[in-house]
């Protein structure tokens, strides 16, 4: 079993369809939906984990690009800008999913684990000097 988060944009077009609906019947996936912004005959975000075998996971995602579903995965999206962090910590207190965590409380270095990100945005809103980037 493999997870991915990914987010996924509907274009207007297809905004209004039953396409996500199809991965849990058509390939066996499991997912966990993460945040949601659709709003009908507008374009939606749609920020989810998909849970599956490696092969299902990958014809789940094919589906969706053939519906023109937009695919991008979480870690490709949330950047850290090294040189620009001074590890102040503020970013800890707002990141729900603790993908932003102070692992040695000696340094009090801020570490970014992106494979727990889930998108939402809320350290690129608080970070002083920008440090972060969706």
């Amino acid at each position: 079993m493999v997870s991915k988060k990914v987010i996924l944009t509907f274009k207007k077009e297809v905004v209004d369809k039953p396409i996500v609906c199809e991965l849990p019947k058509e390939f066996d996936l499991t997912f966990n939906i993460l945040e949601a912004k659709i709003l009908p005959r507008r374009e939606g975000v749609l920020i989810m984990e998909l849970i599956g075998e490696e092969e299902k996971l990958q014809k789940g995602l094919d589906y969706l690009i053939q519906n023109n579903v937009i695919v991008e995965f979480v870690e490709q999206k949330i950047k850290r800008d090294e040189e620009k962090c001074y590890h102040c910590g503020i970013c800890i207190s707002v990141c729900p999913p603790e993908a932003l965590v102070i692992d040695d409380k000696k340094t009090m270095k801020v570490s970014f684990y992106p494979d727990r990100c889930i998108a939402c945005g809320w350290c690129v809103k608080v970070c002083p000097v920008k440090a972060m980037s969706l």
